[in-house]
């Protein structure tokens, strides 16, 4: 799969392929259907297929003052499922406060047109781009007809009787419905994330944890079934998210635990795959209740972990 940076770059070797366009954060069932419909028509034309998307959110530069706005998939982890899709090139455009004052039109004749004279354009059920929303699906029909190339748009997908989208995605991760969110992305939700140094009352405790950072969506504030991936190898695990109330802990803090794990895995990268959720988190009257709280965990863990292979 080709990255291009910057529209200068696009050659008129990449005339006249199939393109879809849009954020694509967390790449769920919805854009899934997106990029398999453009995969699929542009090789049975043996045109290139063309994703357009933006690095950062362009949430990140429209709306500054929505602080933090937590992605699903980091830039690196969208363009590696993107690849997955069998996708030719990528255009990855650098989303500033001036390109978000791009017109519809601008851009549709701009770059759509004039850098790639698209053949046709594939949109998700409710994309719409360019300055105050104006690219809908009828005004990029209403283009494609006066230039020439054909619009199709993909219908909503459906889970449990929701509509995938990434709103709904971040809303059922920010309700602890990890599981749920997985079925919309059709693989668990992930977090990476640097270990860094926290409290070490795990290790005081019997029960020895990693603190990790993540720009990423934070699940509810609970405990959860993980699989965790630090250098290639994985392991079982739970990971405790929230204050830490019998300690009395003012931050937020996630805290893995790894079963069968020993080791010092500091300033490490570990990968943490959200399997369920256990429980919510709870003030215990003293740490010697929380351990055997946390022997129960452990246990329920293991069992619902039982099915993924290591």
């Amino acid at each position: 799969m080709k990255i291009i940076r910057n529209v200068d770059y696009i050659t008129q070797e990449y005339r006249d392929s199939n393109v879809t366009i849009g954020n694509f954060d967390g790449i769920h069932l919805g854009h899934q259907e997106i990029l398999k419909r453009t995969v699929k028509e542009s090789t049975e034309a043996n045109r290139r297929s063309i994703i357009i998307t933006f690095d950062p959110h362009p949430q990140k530069v429209i709306h500054p003052e929505r602080r933090p706005f937590f992605l699903l998939t980091t830039l690196d982890e969208k363009l590696r499922l993107i690849e997955s899709f069998s996708i030719d090139i990528v255009v990855l455009i650098s989303f500033t406060t001036e390109f978000s004052r791009t017109t519809a039109e601008e851009f549709v004749r701009n770059i759509l047109w004039d850098k790639l004279h698209l053949n046709k354009l594939f949109i998700g059920y409710d994309y719409a781009f360019g300055k105050n929303k104006g690219g809908n699906a009828a005004f990029l029909r209403t283009f494609g007809e006066k230039l020439g190339f054909q619009v199709e748009e993909i219908g909503a997908v459906m889970v449990d009787d929701t509509i995938v989208s990434s709103t709904n995605v971040r809303l059922s991760i920010l309700k602890g419905d990890v599981r749920g969110a997985s079925r919309m992305l059709a693989r668990p939700y992930n977090m990476s994330g640097t270990v860094v140094k926290g409290f070490r009352r795990g290790t005081e405790i019997g029960f020895p944890t990693a603190n990790i950072e993540s720009e990423k969506v934070i699940p509810a504030e609970g405990v959860y079934a993980i699989i965790a991936e630090v250098e290639g190898n994985r392991y079982q695990g739970v990971i405790n998210i929230g204050y830490n109330p019998t300690f009395g802990n003012e931050e937020l803090s996630m805290e893995v635990h790894l079963l069968d794990f020993q080791g010092d895995i500091y300033e490490k990268t570990i990968d943490i795959q959200f399997i369920d959720r256990l429980r919510d988190e709870i003030k215990f009257d003293s740490p010697d209740k929380l351990v055997v709280q946390i022997k129960k965990d452990i246990d329920k863990a293991k069992e619902l972990l039982a099915p993924y292979a290591l």
